[in-house]
């Protein structure tokens, strides 16, 4: 079987992109694990489909499946390369428009200079939610590693995040480290491991150990997670660049059950045919 793909990035978040908008989706778990192979297949942090919505609240639907075959609930940085990519194809005219996703409606928008600007959505504190299993509630969470106590900032931007604070994330165990948070048994529906550098009231450095990918340049939820969590911890001000290893995103919040903001850079690299 021969599929045609895109291959885009944002912020060096790398994505190939099918468009299942006239026929319907039907890789399996082990022909994406082989599609986002850097060896054997294409090459990517996670695979996005574009569909057809499922009711009439939304212009598309979006799917996003991680480098190892499983689906997952929300990318940022791929719902920027998703309105890039429903332009570029033309299949909408429209610069805003609503993408229905596993948690819900997102809302991004082609914005003059060329990157995309998406509505998030609001944070969510809820621990069951997120999911996360603790005593009491709160936002900073000490979890166990190897006998060594963690502490976390817990939340979900659709996808359950835990953020750390360091002083050098050049120096942060991401590697090492990030496996054991992502797979931490606290965390049911595992988790995205950020490591967080405050430089100034409006500037951060981040790095995301990803569920299901590992280390990627960028993260999109993992940067909104990240400056959520300094907002509320009272250690930044919104609005704030968001410095990843792969580019720069600008997140915006006003706290509460306000949305997040998130804009950003959405690259076409190349387009090809695969066979599986």
């Amino acid at each position: 079987m021969k599929i045609q793909f895109t291959k885009m990035q944002g912020a060096g978040n790398d994505f190939v992109v099918f468009d299942a908008t006239s026929a319907p989706f039907g890789l399996s778990s082990a022909q994406l694990k082989a599609v986002a192979d850097r060896h054997f297949g294409v090459g990517c942090d996670q695979i996005l489909v574009v569909e057809r919505p499922s009711g009439t609240e939304a212009d598309f639907r979006y799917r996003i499946f991680n480098a190892d075959g499983g689906e997952v609930e929300q990318c940022g940085n791929g719902a920027r390369c998703f309105v890039k990519f429903v332009h570029q194809r033309g299949l909408t005219a429209r610069r805003q428009i609503r993408v229905e996703t596993l948690s819900g409606i997102i809302e991004p928008r082609l914005e003059d200079d060329g990157e995309v600007t998406v509505n998030m959505g609001a944070p969510v504190f809820d621990l069951p939610k997120v999911p996360f299993t603790a005593q009491q509630p709160g936002l900073v969470h000490a979890i166990d590693l190897a006998g060594r106590p963690v502490e976390v900032a817990v939340l979900s931007m659709g996808n359950p995040h835990a953020v750390q604070v360091v002083p050098d994330v050049d120096a942060a165990p991401v590697g090492t480290q990030g496996p054991q948070i992502e797979r931490h048994p606290r965390f049911p529906k595992r988790v995205n491991a950020g490591y967080m550098q405050v430089v100034d009231r409006h500037s951060i450095r981040l790095r995301v150990y990803e569920r299901g990918a590992g280390e990627t340049l960028a993260c999109g939820t993992g940067a909104c997670a990240a400056v959520v969590s300094g907002i509320a911890r009272g250690l930044i001000d919104s609005p704030v660049a968001v410095e990843t290893r792969g580019g720069r995103l600008t997140i915006a919040w006003a706290g509460g059950d306000n949305p997040v903001w998130m804009k950003g850079p959405a690259i076409s690299v190349f387009e090809g045919t695969i066979e599986l």
